[in-house]
């Protein structure tokens, strides 16, 4: 029974960083694509001039 505990604590601590580590690279592309999105708005109103 102590091994079967085990493993569901390293499958449930597995799971929680698989899902941290996903949750930072969606965070790290939203930011990257806000920050290339106002980068873009900069150079158009830099051509309009």
């Amino acid at each position: 029974m102590e091994f079967w505990g085990e493993v569901l604590n390293e499958a449930v601590k597995f799971i929680f960083l698989a899902a941290m580590a996903g949750a930072g690279i969606f965070a790290g592309k939203k930011l990257r694509d806000r920050k290339t999105a106002k980068e873009a708005a900069i150079q158009a109103a830099k051509e309009q001039d």
